[in-house]
């Protein structure tokens, strides 16, 4: 239909223009949709030549390219050894390698074997490795000899007293008085065993029980008579020998003992149910991994390759990564 035969036929029928053309508009046939690439997803010019050359030759020499693939595999399998082997000598930033005397920590030197350490006996079987233990001290700072002469002391003091005079004397009841007071002593014994054991102290006890061995074993007081000083280097005088008003309680290699026995405590909080909800304990955390991560630093710096170090090291069971990797709690 021409537009001027669309005209006429608008103005006869007393419609609009536009009522005319809406019928025409709406019957426009859809547009047709683009066809489908059918190109591949990778396209081959886009190949890089050394891409293009192992296509070549896993095409042309399969033989070659299976010794190909078999020796990345062996290389692959080889660097996933190397890197485990490398990541257990680089140890936990928190933990390092767990040791015996570090793991006595949670026990204060009480339990004599282990855990989770294993040996290996004459028969091959795993048996638990032996803990350093100091049963000597016990709960309130008590130690065993102070308590058993409480104990004496106690047993003398509450014995019935003998009356001189035999003959008013009755023996039966003198034998059933000595008989009530030993089992009164026995169970006061048995009491005070309980109450001064570390089994039933609380963490602060322990924790100051750690101190003092942590003194004993590494204080210098102790070590310099078995570890021989770093040797001073050439033109510098010797090092002057000072004597010492106490046990060492300051020095770089106790302080770090300290920091480690505080460090095993919040973390095995931390790593426990509800410990992912301290956060006040998080923080403390991550600060005595930080002060440790200084001194040890510091000790690298002046003691790296002396006989303290590699004892130091060797006792608490550290690594570089504990003083090297930054530390993501």
């Amino acid at each position: 239909m021409t537009s001027f035969a669309l005209l006429e036929t608008t103005v006869r029928s007393g419609r609009t223009f536009a009522d005319c053309l809406f019928p025409l508009v709406c019957l426009r046939p859809a547009a047709a949709r683009p066809a489908p690439s059918l190109q591949p997803l990778i396209q081959t010019a886009h190949l890089s030549q050394r891409e293009k050359a192992k296509k070549k030759i896993r095409l042309q020499q399969p033989y070659k390219w299976a010794q190909i693939v078999a020796r990345k595999a062996a290389k692959v399998a080889r660097q996933e050894e190397v890197a485990k082997a490398r990541e257990a000598s680089w140890g936990h930033h928190v933990h390092g390698i767990t040791t015996p005397f570090v793991e006595s920590f949670d026990t204060a030197g009480q339990a004599s074997k282990s855990k989770i350490i294993f040996e290996t006996n004459e028969n091959g079987e795993p048996v638990p490795a032996s803990l350093p233990t100091d049963s000597d001290k016990l709960n309130f700072q008590l130690t065993k000899q102070e308590l058993d002469e409480a104990v004496s002391m106690a047993y003398q003091l509450s014995k019935p007293l003998e009356n001189t005079n035999r003959i008013l004397v009755d023996a039966v009841t003198e034998a059933q008085e000595l008989k009530e007071h030993e089992e009164r002593h026995r169970r006061a014994v048995i009491a005070l065993q309980r109450i001064s054991s570390m089994d039933n102290a609380n963490s602060k006890s322990r924790m100051l029980i750690n101190k003092q061995r942590c003194i004993e074993k590494l204080g210098r007081h102790n070590t310099d008579q078995v570890l021989r000083p770093k040797p001073r280097a050439p033109g510098h005088p010797e090092r002057e020998e000072l004597k010492r008003g106490g046990p060492d309680t300051g020095s770089s290699e106790v302080q770090i003992a300290i920091l480690t026995a505080k460090i095993r405590v919040l973390a095995k909080t931390f790593e426990g149910p509800y410990g992912h909800k301290d956060k006040y304990n998080r923080r403390n955390l991550r600060l005595l991994c930080h002060r440790r991560q200084r001194l040890l630093k510091y000790m690298e710096r002046k003691e790296r390759g002396s006989e303290r170090w590699k004892n130091m090291l060797t006792t608490l069971g550290l690594t570089e990564a504990t003083w090297k990797q930054q530390i993501e709690i």
